[in-house]
């Protein structure tokens, strides 16, 4: 396999640092409010190379923080006069079923800041130990210019002030860029105790110290691959490869991915913008098989621009791979296509192309159409397609559900019942060969916007889009 490295800007071949095991490592969320389509893009991406690895038979560990304790979520506790777990269990817990939803693998290990604490503070006071860090009225800080190697992830320029812009001012930092690592509170405040005053971690350090307690090995680096969105690439991630570096010895990661941003009718999404698009509110609309399908579609690297329209299209891509296990309509199976399978895990395994191992299914979805239509008979063919779904589901994590259960995504549980009503109701009028009625009962289903199909197994019906 051959991925991209942030860090030397090139594709790289893919060697582990342990034969047959990865570990790698996911920026999750901080806990204060509904997840959006960035937290869904950047997740599946790497669920995606995730599985990807898992089916080239690595032991995969694969790891996701939850931060739990931040400005944000003390904010949003005090204007809604709830506890900071009530705040962060809520979100989490909607988190997880959204994901569950998209058919998004659990992690591994799913630390919280607030489970790691102590770690936290261990790794802080080595470094103030090592002259790393150094403490001022407001709280511990890393002190940049002691690391040679600090913006060698970013590649930005040192000069530069945009540098400084995301990092608080304090006119008794040593260095602008500096940073806090720990950041002191009243005792009215909510707050932990530690050696060096009762405070909150800061946000960088949190995955530093996490990474060394649940996934650090003993080599040349800490993990295989460190996975993130690319606006995290600085402050960040260069702030954790710089602070695990100096307690260390040894470089946070290997290979260093991300994924680009998500734009809303070419706009970047983001709150201050007021174009955040709330997962929870896409699965309502979209559904959450065609919004997987969707938003894998194009290559994690490139930012993503959603669009109502564009996910209509995609749509009806996955409909044709739906209405061809329509047409295979069997649960036998047998083992998949080999030029099939090489050609999807070929794409794949050359830095996630998607839009390339896209185009193999599309390609496989028309060939097995044309010789349907010769041998609409076929077991043997019927059986290599119900393999080549699985192969689908088990890469791409689409393509899974009952194909008649697909085309009714969305209708209301009345409408279900009434539609089965009626369907039974011309099945009996055919009996009896009252074929006007049974013309009347089709027409009546078409102004519900259902259609329908006769086959030998019975009638069979979907939503007529």
């Amino acid at each position: 396999m051959h991925i991209y490295n942030t860090k030397t800007k090139q594709k790289e071949k893919f060697v582990p640092l342990e034969e047959g095991k990865v570990r790698i490592y996911l920026c999750g969320p901080t806990v204060y409010d509904d997840a959006h389509l960035g937290h869904a893009r950047s997740a599946l991406v790497f669920d995606l190379l995730r599985r990807v690895l898992k089916f080239d038979g690595y032991d995969v560990i694969f790891v996701r923080n939850v931060t739990d304790i931040d400005d944000k979520i003390i904010n949003k506790a005090k204007e809604s006069e709830k506890s900071i777990d009530e705040i962060t269990s809520y979100y989490l817990n909607r988190f997880h079923n959204e994901l569950e939803k998209l058919n998004i693998l659990p992690p591994t290990i799913e630390p919280k800041a607030t489970q790691n604490l102590q770690n936290i503070i261990e790794f802080i006071q080595k470094l103030i130990d090592m002259d790393f860090a150094y403490t001022i009225d407001d709280g511990v800080y890393f002190d940049v210019s002691k690391d040679k190697r600090y913006f060698s992830l970013s590649h930005r320029d040192s000069s530069d002030e945009q540098n400084i812009a995301r990092v608080e001012q304090n006119s008794q930092k040593r260095d602008p860029k500096d940073y806090a690592l720990w950041k002191f509170v009243s005792d009215k405040d909510i707050g932990f105790d530690s050696p060096f005053g009762r405070g909150r971690p800061g946000w960088h350090i949190e995955c530093s110290a996490m990474i060394k307690a649940h996934l650090s090995t003993n080599k040349e680096y800490q993990i295989d691959i460190h996975c993130g969105g690319s606006d995290l690439i600085f402050p960040h991630h260069e702030n954790e490869a710089s602070q695990s570096r100096c307690e260390s010895g040894v470089e946070l990661a290997k290979y260093w991915m991300h994924n680009g941003f998500v734009q809303i009718n070419n706009q970047k999404m983001s709150k201050s913008l007021g174009n955040s698009f709330f997962l929870k509110d896409a699965l309502d609309e979209f559904f959450a098989e065609p919004l997987r399908y969707y938003l894998l579609s194009s290559h994690y690297r490139s930012n993503f621009n959603f669009s109502h329209q564009d996910l209509q299209i995609s749509k009806k891509r996955l409909d044709k791979l739906y209405r061809l296990k329509k047409r295979v309509d069997s649960s036998k199976r047998s083992t998949p296509n080999k030029e099939f399978k090489k050609e999807i895990l070929d794409a794949l395994r050359d830095d996630l192309n998607i839009s390339k191992a896209l185009s193999v299914i599309d390609e496989m979805i028309n060939d097995a159409n044309e010789k349907l239509d010769l041998d609409p008979k076929n077991k043997s063919l019927k059986n290599e397609l119900n393999s080549n779904f699985d192969l689908i589901f088990n890469l791409l994590g689409f393509g899974g559900m009952d194909q008649n259960s697909y085309f009714k995504m969305g209708l209301e549980s009345e409408l279900v019942k009434r539609v089965e009503e009626l369907i039974s109701q011309r099945d009996k009028a055919k009996i009896v060969k009252d074929y006007k009625r049974a013309d009347e009962i089709r027409d009546e289903l078409k102004e519900l916007g259902i259609k329908i199909m006769d086959t030998p197994q019975g009638t069979i019906w979907e939503r007529d889009e």
